[in-house]
């Protein structure tokens, strides 16, 4: 793990074990930003979620591939970026969840949920292989 003023990168395996560990630390992020709890709650779901694919469909369960987790803090937003060594996937070949297909399928909805639940949300094939997703959630002013 490397901190720095403003960042906080984790590399893990790519094993669904780590899955804890990220969790807490998205946890322990959104507490000390004083995020809402509804908003904590989402943020470690769709980090939690973008992980587990990561870990899944882009490493495929390959314990020498890494997955590395780049949380940045500002005052007024939390950036994640999420990367695997995977082949990749492009993002309109992702099936939509609410077409009428979908609906009684019991996977496939989690970059559905991240896109619901943060402000931002891009995906990136990366030049040396692999895939990046980044996040942003901003710190509501109420």
């Amino acid at each position: 793990m490397n901190i720095t003023a403003n960042e906080i990168d984790v590399i893990i395996s790519s094993a669904l074990d780590n899955l804890d560990l990220i969790q807490t630390l998205t946890d322990c992020i959104t507490d000390i930003m004083s995020f809402d709890e509804d908003s904590a709650h989402w943020i470690g779901m769709s980090v939690r979620e973008m992980v587990t694919n990561a870990i899944q469909h882009g490493n495929k369960l390959d314990i020498n591939k890494k997955v590395d987790i780049c949380f940045e803090v500002a005052p007024d937003q939390l950036s994640i970026s999420i990367r695997d060594q995977g082949s990749g996937f492009r993002d309109s070949d992702v099936p939509n969840p609410l077409d009428p297909d979908n609906l009684l399928k019991p996977s496939g909805r989690g970059i559905f949920y991240v896109r619901t639940f943060m402000d931002e949300v891009e995906f990136r094939s990366l030049s040396q292989g692999g895939m990046e997703v980044h996040m942003v959630k901003r710190v509501s002013s109420n």
